[in-house]
């Protein structure tokens, strides 16, 4: 009975790293791309806009929702517009190596192209020197697009 209960556990804590973790190429929270907001609307209205559950596209793998109609068929005419760089990801943290959740607040449109961070503090070093940043971010999204997220 013991060697059973130690099983289980050992599975159960093996099984642990995996539930948090990530491996898809796009930051999703409950089946939907970067929280459920809406990409298009930090174009449109300068700011994070959640999407309604029912006005949903899929795109690289995730489902992304949109605040309005006009905004899921204009992200659906040309999506990698739209998406986030790093998918959604953490662009300082992807410039450093790895992949990082992030907030709906903390972003950048640099150059025509949307960029999100961690948090407000982590955009705040981002935005130091942004266009390095970008550089190293670009560099590094290949590598570490599909490994889990930290």
């Amino acid at each position: 009975m013991k060697t059973m209960i130690l099983r289980i556990c050992f599975f159960f804590l093996l099984a642990i790293p995996s539930a948090f973790a990530q491996q898809s190429p796009v930051f999703t929270t409950g089946g939907k791309a970067i929280q459920g907001y809406d990409p298009v609307a930090y174009f449109t209205d300068g700011k994070p806009v959640q999407g309604d559950p029912t006005l949903t596209a899929t795109y690289d793998g995730a489902t992304w929702q949109f605040a309005s109609a006009k905004n899921r068929d204009t992200f659906i005419a040309d999506p990698a517009r739209y998406a986030p760089q790093y998918g959604g990801y953490c662009a300082y943290g992807t410039s450093e190596g790895h992949k990082a959740p992030t907030e709906a607040d903390a972003f950048t449109i640099d150059n025509g192209k949307l960029y999100l961070n961690y948090n407000t503090k982590v955009r705040t070093m981002w935005n130091k020197d942004r266009a390095d940043r970008i550089r190293k971010a670009d560099a590094n999204w290949p590598a570490i697009k599909d490994k889990d997220t930290q």
